[in-house]
């Protein structure tokens, strides 16, 4: 299994963070959200890709839910292996035709390569093989005045993923521990 393959054997599949919130129930611990990730490959439903194309198209279904409102936030990755043998995520945008409640895997269509964007806001993310698993991230500045930052660690236990949002370097969006999904039986 080449380092792409391993890292995306890692992502791909359900996770959620209910075990963590055990946790945190029991140490009093609130104001996290259950959280849902659905990770898909999506390379055999784009047409068009290159015949040297070497990349990993994911989708990555997120569920939050605070208070009983579930907010869904889909996003389609691309992840390349760099020369240097560290893992790069770089973010698409949403296809036209897509909301965010209907970019889901059971009911995507047939994508075409040539209409697949990169995201013009996201710094591409870069990943490295760490102490048995994979550990990276990146800072983007969606704004002049807003700033996303993204750190996560993944092994076959557990994905740890911390996520920020700063406007004018307050946070707007984040919580103190990141958010810790286990692979769904």
């Amino acid at each position: 299994m080449n380092q792409l393959q391993e890292f995306v054997s890692l992502l791909a599949g359900t996770f959620d963070n209910h075990v963590q919130l055990a946790d945190f129930e029991a140490r009093g611990v609130t104001g996290y959200p259950a959280a849902r990730h659905v990770n898909t490959v999506l390379n055999d439903r784009i047409d068009g890709l290159p015949e040297d194309f070497n990349g990993v198209f994911m989708l990555e279904e997120s569920d939050y839910t605070v208070n009983g409102r579930t907010n869904p936030m889909p996003h389609l990755f691309l992840f390349t292996l760099e020369p240097d043998g560290r893992v790069k995520l770089t973010s698409y945008d949403m296809p036209a035709g897509y909301t965010k409640e209907t970019f889901r895997a059971e009911s995507l269509g047939r994508l075409r390569y040539q209409d697949l964007t990169p995201s013009a806001k996201f710094t591409p993310a870069l990943y490295e093989k760490k102490d048995g698993g994979w550990e990276g991230g990146s800072e983007s500045m969606f704004t002049p005045v807003l700033k996303f930052k993204l750190w996560e660690r993944f092994t076959s236990d557990v994905l740890v993923v911390s996520e920020s949002m700063e406007m004018n370097g307050k946070r707007t969006f984040g919580y103190d521990q990141p958010l810790e999904y286990r692979r769904c039986q």
